[in-house]
């Protein structure tokens, strides 16, 4: 499970339905709907969010927004009600993390995606995280 701290403007259609299932996935987790991935490193702050299937639910509407910026068709009655959620902090290092993992992904996957990114300046992060100072988040799995 990957919940990008980027913006999903930056995904390739492929990485875009990934992340929206990915999200679904995780509102349900967090919503109880389901007993798998309750654990899951990707979903610790959300979880950790005074109302954390608010703050889901505006991931995934942000996402969905995308969505339908590029003419696809996503199930936006599937997203909970946002309620205006409280941002989450995103460190510096996080999103620098994630923008490299990104490119790597791209570079074999959507190789013309990857050429328009790579010479730009980074990524902006999804507007429901604020960037704050910091080296890599300390649920990501992977080594930096």
């Amino acid at each position: 499970m990957r919940l990008w701290s980027i913006h999903p403007r930056y995904l390739d259609a492929a990485g875009l339905v990934a992340l929206w299932r990915e999200a679904l996935l995780a509102q349900a987790v967090l919503r109880g709907a389901t007993r798998g991935y309750r654990h899951h490193p990707q979903l610790q702050r959300f979880q950790a969010m005074p109302a954390p299937a608010a703050s889901i639910a505006e991931y995934l509407r942000v996402v969905h927004e995308e969505a339908e910026r590029r003419g696809y068709n996503f199930a936006g009655k599937k997203i909970g009600s946002p309620r205006d959620p409280a941002s989450i902090t995103v460190t510096v290092g996080q999103l620098a993390y994630e923008w490299t993992h990104l490119l790597a992904k791209l570079k074999v996957r959507s190789p013309e995606r990857h050429v328009v990114l790579a010479g730009s300046a980074g990524p902006e992060a999804h507007p429901l995280f604020r960037v704050v100072g910091g080296s890599v988040e300390p649920w990501e799995r992977a080594a930096p």
